[in-house]
């Protein structure tokens, strides 16, 4: 059973290890792999739910994911209260399991079968993803009738943000929440672009690859998926060929806003 486990641990965190332990312990046959985002970045983790969740995966498949930072409210907690767990089965077979925080549903939330919550206390632990989560993941995944509560209303789950920055991969990448419109792309196109305080003339093409090195460029990236009726959403990427765009854009956070003039 392949089981994406997305969170804000931190690369190689001894949190990653102890959380992969655990679901180990109540779902024997997992196959974990660990996908980590910068911490408390509930957007990115969002993306890569839908990006793993929305496409092709084998049989089975569960997404796990933690970032929870216990923003839904301000005052001081008792127990080590956070936001509560969900479960979003998708059209693909996979089966999100994970803290409903900012936007970790906002990718799946009108592509889901339904939206429940999980039958597990939100407090509890400073640790609920090693300590309370992975047994109530492990009741679900399993089918057992009790592991799940109420349903969630859609309109609880904001929209995603329109226009910034979702998620920057290991060569700088920026992958976008603005979508790909075919008829508004020409190759001889340049666009200036605002990320922060910094601009940069960027080139408008259909393919990452059609530019020349050194090149910075806004392109549909590799990332998308289809809908229920098969209609394809795929994502703006800014890139810089041959180099980093999140460095000349002097590294930008998760959520920063794109301006395209």
């Amino acid at each position: 059973m392949l089981v994406h486990i997305i969170a804000d641990y931190g690369f190689g965190d001894l949190a990653f290890a102890e959380v992969v332990q655990r679901i180990k312990l109540h779902l024997p046959d997992a196959e974990p792999i660990l996908t980590p985002v910068p911490a408390f970045t509930t957007l990115a983790a969002g993306f890569c739910i839908a990006q793993l969740g929305l496409n092709q995966a084998p049989a089975g498949t569960i997404i796990y994911h933690n970032v929870a930072p216990r923003e839904d409210d301000e005052r001081s907690r008792t127990g080590n209260a956070g936001e509560r767990l969900a479960f979003a089965p998708l059209p693909t077979g996979v089966r999100v399991i994970g803290v409903n925080a900012g936007y970790a549903f906002s990718f799946v939330r009108d592509l889901a079968v339904e939206l429940r919550w999980a039958a597990v206390p939100a407090e509890g632990s400073q640790f609920r993803s090693r300590d309370l989560f992975p047994e109530a993941a492990g009741a679900i995944a399993l089918g057992q009738p009790d592991a799940l509560a109420e349903e969630i209303p859609g309109s609880d789950i904001p929209d995603v943000p329109s226009n910034c920055i979702a998620y920057i991969d290991g060569y700088g990448n920026l992958k976008t929440t603005i979508k790909h419109e075919p008829s508004q792309t020409n190759q001889s196109d340049t666009a200036l672009l605002q990320i922060g305080e910094i601009e940069q003339k960027a080139i408008r093409s259909d393919d990452s690859f059609a530019v020349e090195s050194g090149q910075l460029a806004i392109a549909p990236g590799s990332s998308g998926w289809n809908n229920l009726h098969g209609e394809q959403t795929q994502w703006m990427e800014v890139f810089l060929r041959g180099g980093n765009a999140w460095e000349l854009f002097n590294r930008p956070p998760i959520g920063t806003n794109i301006n395209i003039g």
